[in-house]
């Protein structure tokens, strides 16, 4: 059964390693890991019956490359990337973009919600936005102190599958709201 909730998610460092990349000599991402856990729980929530949505920066090469290898293509039902957006994240254009792609209206917007690791990016262009933003603080490679309210989340997970239970508990609060 197909949920109310709609994720969208960012892919570094929310769904692959960075760390692990390999880049050929035009900078695409031609190999990369999973976070531990990361793929098991997109494959969980796509299973659910979860809308998910990749909305990430980078090439689009580098996306069907990771996703491909990985074999977790199929679970984005669309995806919102930088280069073809032709701007980056925290701006508005790469959410309303996936909004649009998904059929979104500004009333959908409380059921929308971001999942990234980058505070002033994916966080704080949520917060702007009007959805939901859910930090995944696993990775050391960012500052994780917000600068200003904007880049407070609204949820701090900690590692992917501890996405699945707030996931859960984020769709039982939107069908309890949506038949009040």
């Amino acid at each position: 059964m197909e949920k109310k909730l709609i994720i969208f998610t960012d892919s570094g460092d929310t769904i692959i390693d960075e760390s692990t990349e390999i880049r050929n000599k035009d900078g695409i991402v031609t190999h990369a890991e999973l976070i531990p856990g990361a793929g098991e729980t997109l494959k969980a929530l796509y299973d659910a019956g979860y809308t998910i949505a990749l909305v990430a920066d980078g090439e689009e090469q580098s996306f069907a490359n990771v996703y491909e290898e990985n074999g977790l293509l199929y679970c984005f039902r669309t995806r919102t990337i930088s280069e073809v957006v032709g701007i980056q994240k925290p701006s508005r254009r790469m959410f309303q973009d996936a909004m649009d792609k998904n059929h979104l209206t500004e009333k959908d917007k409380k059921r929308v919600v971001m999942i990234g690791n980058n505070i002033r990016k994916d966080i704080a262009g949520a917060n702007r936005f009007g959805i939901t933003s859910i930090l995944l603080d696993w990775s050391p490679r960012y500052d994780m102190t917000p600068a200003d309210d904007w880049e407070k989340a609204d949820y701090i997970v900690h590692e992917p599958k501890e996405l699945l239970a707030l996931i859960d508990h984020l769709e039982e609060q939107l069908s309890k709201d949506w038949i009040e």
